[in-house]
């Protein structure tokens, strides 16, 4: 009986644990994948003579692909706030000059304009940042 109890309570302790590395390691996962689209957005600008990619995933013979095979995806899920829509997922949303992420959106959010990419949702991490502040940094 106390060895169940021991158990439990253990169980209790390490599981929110183990959910906040996972998620610690999304966001990671995301900040890396910010900076493999702003490298290769930085490729295009610079080899097309000053113009920034209008889209992220055309596939005309001078496009953004050429520059980044396989393109990444946001992977947080914004677990820390509960029933909040996940921002997670590959989508990418075009924006006008100078917008940044208003709400909780998914995927990214890209102004051609500058060239910026921001994660598409403003549901903070873990660090009570929100997701997109990642495009500041």
């Amino acid at each position: 009986m106390i060895v169940v109890a021991i158990l439990a309570t253990l169980a209790a302790i390490a599981i929110p644990k183990f959910t906040l590395m996972v998620e610690k390691s999304r966001e990671g996962s995301t900040k890396g994948n910010l900076g493999a689209i702003r490298s290769a957005a930085s490729l295009y600008y610079g080899n097309s003579n000053g113009v920034w990619p209008t889209t992220l995933n055309s596939d005309s013979p001078f496009s953004f692909s050429n520059y980044l095979g396989n393109f990444p995806g946001v992977k947080v899920t914004g677990v820390f706030i509960s029933g909040a829509p996940s921002p997670a997922g590959t989508n990418v949303t075009y924006a006008t000059s100078s917008s940044v992420p208003i709400g909780a959106g998914s995927g990214w959010l890209y102004d051609s304009t500058q060239g910026r990419v921001f994660v598409n949702s403003t549901l903070q991490d873990s660090q009570a940042v929100a997701y997109s502040y990642y495009g500041f940094e």
